[in-house]
């Protein structure tokens, strides 16, 4: 369905500002020349603007003739640099025809632009409405990418703007409380407790005070060995800052509030031809268990399962996390096409 609306989502790479022409001169003794394109990958442009009076991180890659504009929702926390990677491999992988937007969480930014004002999940999906109307209201058709609690937020996107939204994809999603997670229960708790927060807040924003190569070593080896340079720099500016993960509890306790409600079925059964999931092996925030109900209220929803440990929930901390999922969700879009 998607593709039909976007025939030239998978046409062949041209040559045109993406890349540069280069001529090399033959052997000796021969007349003509050879040229050989060489592919300029497009890097992604982080930017700040103004939505609703809030101030917003963006990360962005603009196609110099879009026919779809990928927007990443992010999980929690929200903080557009983890993503890097994964916005600029599937930009490659879509051949440069589709824009690719990531739109960071109110107040999980470097800076603590709003004041320690926190904000509830239903406000972060305000947000992030006002910016599809701000930003993106009059450029062709949307495909949402959500992760975690971004999937949740995506649908409930999609339900809002539906003439807007053609595709959803949930990547790893948490759209449901996990009772068997012992981790959720933790997390829970603490969200729970202002007095909770407010310490272990402050205890992060301390180690945020360090100096930078003991701070990225801390990150490195208690966080992610395996991450890449990307995930740590976001670490180490964004995330070990007091207002940050004060609004990151925050939110995490809205979230745990609000999905303790059973999911939405039938506007999914509805529109299950433009939904998609992918779940891992052992994912507590996307347990099979979700999986499994997910395929039995919308079955023809296009389900995966990532088997083989090659990623998982934080597949955006790591290059080769984000490559994968990247080229999954490459080829939903394709699927959709030559399913139709």
């Amino acid at each position: 369905m998607l593709l039909r609306l976007f025939p030239s989502i998978a046409r062949p790479f041209s040559v045109s500002s993406r890349s540069r022409l280069y001529c090399a001169s033959r052997e000796m003794g021969q007349d003509s020349s050879e040229c050989e394109v060489i592919q300029v990958k497009r890097r992604a442009t982080f930017r700040l603007c103004n939505v609703s009076s809030y101030t917003t991180e963006i990360l962005e890659i603009r196609a110099d003739d879009p026919t779809l504009h990928v927007v990443v929702i992010p999980g929690n926390p929200g903080i557009v640099l983890f993503y890097k990677e994964f916005l600029e491999s599937l930009y490659e992988l879509l051949g440069g025809t589709a824009s690719v937007t990531a739109v960071g969480h109110i107040s999980q930014t470097k800076k603590s632009w709003e004041h320690g004002r926190l904000f509830s999940l239903q406000e972060q999906i305000n947000h992030k409405m006002d910016v599809i109307k701000q930003e993106l209201q009059n450029e062709v058709p949307i495909l949402l990418v959500g992760h975690s609690i971004g999937s949740y937020i995506s649908v409930e996107m999609f339900k809002r703007s539906p003439e807007k939204v053609k595709y959803c994809i949930g990547i790893y999603p948490f759209l449901a409380l996990n009772p068997q997670s012992r981790k959720q229960y933790i997390i829970g708790k603490i969200a729970e407790s202002r007095i909770l927060c407010v310490v272990f807040s402050f205890i992060v924003a301390l180690v945020g005070l360090l100096p930078i190569r003991l701070l990225r070593l801390i990150v490195t080896t208690f966080l992610g060995k395996f991450w890449s340079a990307t995930a740590v720099d976001a670490v180490c500016s964004h995330l070990v800052k007091y207002h940050t993960m004060r609004n990151v509890l925050f939110m995490a306790m809205t979230e745990f509030r609000k999905l303790s409600e059973t999911p939405d079925w039938a506007f999914m059964r509805e529109n299950q031809h433009k939904i998609a999931f992918l779940f891992g092996i052992d994912d507590h925030w996307g347990p099979l268990q979700m999986f499994e109900e997910i395929s039995k209220q919308i079955p023809d929803a296009a389900l995966s399962i990532e088997r083989e440990g090659l990623t998982d929930h934080g597949f955006c901390c790591t290059e080769a996390g984000s490559l994968w999922v990247a080229e999954h969700v490459a080829k939903l879009i394709k699927n959709q096409k030559a399913s139709q």
